[in-house]
């Protein structure tokens, strides 16, 4: 299987490359112009791709879009809103639109998207056939998944909404865990918000599932089936670093350092997501609880 990947230096896409180059099969990068590392050059944010070497290294069997500017490195404003959203919506259209220009598509294209989709929505209990929600990352969401919408004609798509990732080569828990090794970690306001999390090995479970399975189209949330509220997953990753969770962040404090908007979406929001459409296709997740998905990072 020869698979074209965006992001591929990110996080989730240095997983997936390692794992499908681990099982044989063959990756292609998508890179930035003047990169050392081989691939197909691409410049999103000027509307240009390398058609001739997209031609040259495909026909594809799949295409996994991953690329786009970090909600969390940054705080936000008009600037840096518009780079998060742009760096999604004109990325996966100049992507999509190139393909299509090829007239050799892949059998499936999963397109990255997050369960920010959903906005915040207390308790309730979201899965693939709920509406979006409000809010600047559920709108950023929509634009992203609509950019690839001209590609559902002529091939499979999946629209992956990933929840928080959790890993120790990087994301949200690489940078809380400084902090709980310290004793000073704590829950985030009243710590009731929900937090829909999903083990590194799952994402790219979730992800491979995706590829391979010809029955799964349209939006797939990548969650672990045991969301936690935020007071349960400080407790749970200061019980795995054997510390106590004794410093809480109070609301008023995050939107003061990050700004309202960012404060409330990144960190305040509640998204209670179930991956339905992936435990109807039969996948089983690795890490299916918290508790043992942070042992298992942990130990």
């Amino acid at each position: 299987m020869k698979v074209l990947i965006s992001g591929a230096a990110g996080l989730i896409g240095t997983a997936l490359s390692q794992n499908l180059k681990g099982d044989g099969h063959e990756v292609v990068a998508l890179v930035r112009p003047g990169a050392k590392r081989p691939g197909v050059s691409w410049d999103p944010e000027n509307g240009k791709i390398d058609v001739d070497a997209l031609l040259q290294h495909g026909p594809f069997d799949a295409v996994v879009h991953l690329a786009g500017f970090g909600i969390g490195e940054k705080r936000w404003n008009e600037k840096v809103r518009r780079e998060i959203n742009d760096s999604r919506e004109k990325g996966t259209a100049v992507l999509a639109n190139a393909l299509i220009s090829t007239n050799t598509m892949p059998k499936v294209f999963v397109s990255g998207s997050a369960v920010g989709f959903y906005g915040n929505r207390g308790d309730e209990i979201v899965d693939e056939h709920s509406a979006s929600g409000t809010g600047f990352l559920a709108q950023v969401c929509r634009n992203w998944e609509s950019a690839a919408s001209p590609l559902v004609t002529v091939t499979r798509v999946v629209y992956l909404r990933t929840g928080v990732v959790l890993s120790k080569k990087g994301g949200a828990l690489a940078k809380q865990l400084p902090l709980f090794k310290l004793g000073l970690g704590g829950a985030l306001g009243n710590g009731r918000q929900w937090l829909s999390w999903i083990h590194i090995d799952d994402e790219i479970g979730a992800i491979r599932t995706a590829i391979t399975d010809p029955n799964i189209s349209g939006p797939l949330n990548a969650t672990a089936p045991n969301p936690a509220t935020n007071a349960e997953f400080t407790k749970e990753l200061a019980k795995a670093l054997h510390r106590l969770a004794i410093a809480p962040a109070p609301s008023l404090a995050l939107k003061a350092v990050l700004g309202k908007e960012m404060a409330e979406e990144l960190l305040l929001a509640s998204t209670r997501v179930a991956p339905k459409a992936l435990e109807a296709s039969g996948y089983r997740f690795s890490h299916p609880t918290l508790s043992g998905a942070l042992a298992d990072l942990l130990q």
